[in-house]
């Protein structure tokens, strides 16, 4: 069996689609379409319900895929042990694709510089970042669709996913500078009769500070939510009200003045986890990554 067919069965497993595939193979889609009929001809049973929807891993698909898997991942190390990596950055070439998935607020703010710094030091590795929430994290290494990702949870309780914290980003309350609480301190009854504008339902700070407003008795608390850091940033900006985000994603905005600090309720600082699936092969590329990641987080004057 060749593992090109493999490849364009995992590929079409987590892309719900030909075309999508395709895509991601950089093949023509009447090739996957082929190579997908030869599996399933030499297998002798169908991997996939064509659906109007897309397509769909049948029971035996399904059986397959983390087989599947598991050979092209022995297949990548016996690649790297040719190539002569010695599992150690400093030591080889690191080369290869690392797709990481991880939280909007640090998709905006800490990974640009963290991707730069990889591609000076490995210009042959390829980093592609998704901005993702946990619960999408999760399906994406379950699923292969990525490598690492870094979710903003207290506990990643996955027994198939190992989680190491590598920060912990403080929180910041910011209103508009002519808002009437900007520079000043407010308790939850105050705050619960303003506006917020906050990140999608999922994030685990906003879903705490939104709990807390509306457990408020007597009060009714305007929430909007947003799948975007910058929407919601943006409103703020604009005097619609306040919001609750990382530090590091309104530094900027505190500083020149466009936003200012509102003293809120403590607001306990968000850890950042560095999550991978247990079972699939740690690349160079990988742990390329997962080292700069560590280090680019431990250093808080970035």
């Amino acid at each position: 069996m060749e593992t090109r067919l493999l490849e364009s069965f995992v590929a079409l497993a987590r892309a719900g689609s030909f075309t999508a595939a395709a895509r991601a193979l950089h093949l023509a889609q009447s090739t996957v379409t082929v190579q997908i009929r030869t599996l399933e001809k030499e297998l002798g049973t169908p991997l996939f319900d064509r659906l109007p929807s897309g397509t769909v891993p049948t029971a035996a698909g399904l059986r397959l895929l983390e087989e599947a898997e598991a050979v092209l991942d022995a297949v990548a190390r016996l690649r790297a042990t040719a190539s002569g990596w010695h599992g150690d950055a400093a030591g080889g070439t690191v080369a290869g694709q690392v797709t990481i998935g991880a939280a909007d607020s640090l998709c905006a703010s800490r990974l640009p510089s963290v991707i730069a710094a990889l591609r000076r030091a490995h210009p042959g590795l390829e980093v592609h970042l998704n901005a993702v929430g946990t619960a999408a994290a999760v399906d994406g290494l379950r699923s292969g669709r990525l490598d690492l990702a870094l979710v903003l949870e207290p506990e990643v309780d996955e027994s198939d996913l190992p989680a190491h914290r590598i920060a912990e980003l403080p929180l910041a309350y910011v209103a508009a500078p002519d808002h009437p609480l900007a520079g000043r301190t407010a308790g939850w009854e105050e705050l619960a009769r303003e506006s917020f504008f906050v990140h999608e339902e999922g994030c685990s700070y906003s879903d705490r500070l939104v709990r807390a407003l509306q457990g408020v008795p007597g009060t009714r608390p305007g929430i909007t939510r947003f799948g975007s850091i910058d929407a919601a940033r943006a409103c703020v900006a604009a005097g619609l009200g306040l919001t609750l985000l990382p530090e590091v994603t309104v530094e900027g905005q505190l500083a020149d003045g466009r936003l200012a600090a509102v003293h809120g309720p403590e607001a306990p600082p968000v850890p950042v986890q560095l999550v991978r699936h247990r079972r699939r092969w740690f690349s160079p590329g990988a742990r390329a990554v997962t080292e700069e990641l560590t280090a680019a987080f431990a250093d808080t004057s970035l």
